[in-house]
C-alpha cells in the first residue's frame, strides 16, 4: 500500500510516496535539490543596497560564498555563509553592501560552492539583477505602467517624472532591459518598471 503527501518548496510543488504494508513497494522520492538555491532575487530584480539575497544551500563543511559583481564583472561586494552541511542542506540569508552607486545598472549576484580539493569556485548559480541606485539615487521602489497605443519612453518618462532627458528615458530602458530589445521597442500591454 502506498501512501500519498505533498510539499512545496520554494514555490515548486513537490509530492512523494511512502511504501508500506508487508507487499513494499517502490519509493518514487520528491526531485532532489541542486546544492545551492537562490529564492532571492528573482532573475532581473530591481536591488537595494545592500543587497539582499536568501536561498536553500549545502556546501563542503556547510560553507559557501556569496558576491556581486557589476555589468562589467568588477565584484562590488562578497560574503561567506554558513548553511546546512555536506549533504544537508539549511535556509540562508545575507547582505551585502555596495558601499557606491555600481557604474552600471545590470550586474549579477553569484552564489557559489567551494572545491573540497583546492577551495576554487563550484556549482556557481548567477542571478541577473539591475542596481536601483545607478537608475536613480536614492533608490525608494518602483512603479508600474502599462503601455498604452502610441507611447514611447519618452512620454511615458515625461509622465512620470516631468521630464523626457536621455537620463530618464535609459533609466526606463535599464530597468525594463530584460523585456526590452531596444529602447524603442516598446508595445501596448508591457508593464514596465518606473523606477523611484
Amino acid at each position: 500500500m502506498l501512501a500519498g503527501a505533498g510539499a512545496a518548496i520554494g514555490g515548486l510543488a513537490l509530492s512523494h510516496a511512502v511504501a508500506s504494508g508487508p507487499a513494499g513497494g517502490a519509493l518514487a522520492a520528491a526531485p532532489a535539490l541542486p546544492p545551492l538555491v537562490v529564492r532571492q532575487p528573482q532573475p532581473h530584480d530591481i536591488v537595494d543596497d545592500p543587497v539582499a539575497i536568501c536561498g536553500v544551500g549545502t556546501g563542503f563543511e556547510g560553507v559557501f560564498g556569496a558576491r556581486v559583481r557589476d555589468g562589467n564583472g568588477r565584484q562590488l561586494a562578497s560574503v561567506t555563509i554558513r548553511a546546512g552541511g555536506t549533504g544537508m542542506w539549511g535556509n540562508y540569508q545575507a547582505t551585502l553592501p555596495l558601499g557606491a552607486v555600481p557604474a552600471t545598472a545590470q550586474g549579477t549576484v553569484e552564489v557559489f560552492g567551494f572545491s573540497g580539493q583546492d577551495g576554487s569556485d563550484v556549482g556557481t548559480v548567477r542571478v541577473p539583477i539591475v542596481f536601483g541606485r545607478a537608475l536613480i539615487d536614492p533608490y525608494h521602489g518602483f512603479g508600474q505602467h502599462t503601455v498604452a497605443r502610441g507611447e514611447t519612453l519618452s512620454s511615458i518618462a515625461r509622465l512620470h517624472y516631468g521630464v523626457a532627458t536621455n537620463v530618464e528615458r535609459r533609466r526606463l530602458y535599464e530597468a525594463n532591459r530584460h523585456q526590452l530589445s531596444s529602447p524603442d521597442a516598446i508595445y501596448p500591454g508591457q508593464v514596465l518598471r518606473i523606477p523611484q
